[in-house]
């Protein structure tokens, strides 16, 4: 912009229906999140948005209607796939709805750190507050912690036999052991995740459940944790390890980790030695060779923690996401037992 001349004018909702030719009324359904609007109607609407630039005027709105529309987050371990996908699906649907979504990331080094945030956060006026955990101490720091907000705490709760069981522990690891039994693979090994993860537990319970169900025991459980440091110690110092024909890895940075110690010690993946993870991390496809795994749907479990949360905070907003099934993604690293 050069001197002297004005700023440019801000979209309204009004410029956004005309650019996208449907009424203001739509566009405002699509801002709340609405799930009744065509698919063809929600795309010309996005495409008018992108174009204009259009943001909503949050302040205007909460001083309107008497509402906040920024929601506090809590989160910790960013560096981390599963949580940072998570904390950005729940941030995209925060936007998409008309809200923001300040995220905060504990340390939970600190005994404190759920406390010290939520009077941070508070000091702004907030709708509510999402609650995102994924190891046994942010779980019990929610669970100890009174929320005076609207509150959605969306946590991984340790399977039971033959009780509530997550998804991919019932079809994602099943496939992916499924997968190498079927390519003649009977000695398998696992590098597992932290033990103080409920997901970690979970993938290692499956892992053997899967295992029982062609009566085949787990070469060996080497314990990780999420990194291809940890992968590539398992390989190269793990016990019992070394005669497995198939390793499963706990999540796909580990994968990477274990298919270089495999390789630097003069073994193939996938002739010698087959390789799979767990996510389908968007790298996984440009591993050398690619990396078969399971495609978890990350951004949508944080899109539905978040419509759960606007849910609490507006009993009129009952959007119910529908989130896919894991699904095994086949590529090169996976092929048949070396006899």
């Amino acid at each position: 912009m050069t001197a002297g001349n004005p700023p440019a004018k801000q979209s309204t909702i009004y410029d956004v229906a005309a650019a996208a030719g449907v009424s203001h009324q739509t566009v405002t359904r699509f801002l709340r999140g609405f799930a009744g609007i065509r698919p063809e109607t929600q795309a010309r609407v996005e495409r008018a948005i992108a174009d204009l630039g259009y943001r909503p005027n949050l302040t205007a709105r909460s001083l309107k209607s008497g509402r906040s529309h920024r929601i506090g987050a809590l989160t910790h371990e960013l560096s981390q796939v599963g949580p940072s996908r998570i904390a950005e699906g729940a941030a995209a649907a925060a936007r998409e709805a008309g809200y923001v979504l300040d995220l905060v990331s504990l340390d939970m080094r600190n005994p404190h750190a759920v406390d010290e945030s939520l009077a941070l956060l508070t000091q702004q006026d907030l709708a509510g507050i999402l609650a995102l955990g994924s190891t046994d101490e942010m779980s019990q720091a929610f669970a100890s912690t009174t929320f005076r907000l609207p509150t959605f705490i969306d946590v991984e709760s340790d399977d039971a036999p033959d009780q509530h069981r997550n998804r991919l522990s019932t079809v994602g690891v099943p496939a992916l052991v499924d997968h190498l039994v079927g390519l003649g693979h009977h000695r398998i090994a696992m590098i597992a995740g932290p033990d103080n993860w409920s997901a970690s537990r979970n993938r290692t319970r499956a892992f053997h459940a899967a295992l029982a169900q062609h009566d085949l025991e787990a070469e060996a459980v080497v314990q990780g944790d999420w990194s291809a440091r940890s992968g590539y110690a398992a390989i190269t110092e793990g016990p019992g390890i070394a005669a497995a024909t198939a390793v499963v890895a706990a999540n796909d940075q580990t994968a990477l980790g274990a298919m270089l110690a495999l390789k630097e010690s003069g073994r193939r993946v996938p002739e010698d030695v087959s390789v799979v993870g767990i996510d389908d991390i968007p790298e996984a496809r440009y591993y050398d060779p690619p990396l078969t795994t399971v495609h978890n749907p990350f951004e949508l479990q944080g899109r539905a923690a978040l419509h759960r949360l606007l849910a609490l905070i507006d009993p009129d907003h009952a959007i119910e996401l529908d989130v896919p099934l894991p699904e095994l993604i086949v590529r090169r690293s996976s092929g048949p037992a070396s006899a």
